[in-house]
């Protein structure tokens, strides 16, 4: 992927995507930036899928084709606070890694996984006990 750093200057990172069975709903990419410890982004598969097509996206990121006439490549906002990353992608590599993820885990059968519920309760729990902690 391109990190777009402004409009005359952007420079390729290696990006890691990822898809896990235990989490099923989830992708994840993990951006590896020259000088900074790689970090990773979970969000909802389907959000990914219908970003490739059409603008989509609430909150922290957003997704969209970077030209709505050609489906070419994609833009992808990660939004914390007031700060932004903006990065562009290929659509077919990002097309062929869903498709990967559909093979392993039909879209709309997610939930069809039996230790799904089990591992949300878990990671739950996790949460709180984090947060209790921390605050």
């Amino acid at each position: 992927m391109s990190f777009l750093v402004s409009e005359e200057l952007s420079f390729r990172i290696p990006v890691e995507l990822r898809y896990e069975t235990c989490d099923p709903y989830a992708v994840r990419l993990t951006f590896h930036l020259p000088g900074d410890a790689p970090v990773t982004w979970a969000f909802g598969r389907e959000l990914l899928i219908d970003g490739v097509g059409r603008p989509c996206g609430e909150g922290d990121v957003h997704i969209a084709p970077a030209d709505s006439e050609v489906l070419g490549e994609v833009l992808i906002r990660l939004q914390v606070g007031g700060d932004q990353a903006v990065f562009r992608s290929s659509a077919p590599p990002l097309v062929a890694f869903l498709d990967r993820t559909d093979k392993l885990v039909p879209l709309g059968q997610e939930g069809s996984l039996a230790d799904f519920d089990a591992h949300l309760d878990e990671a739950l729990d996790r949460i709180l006990a984090e947060e209790q902690s921390a605050g």
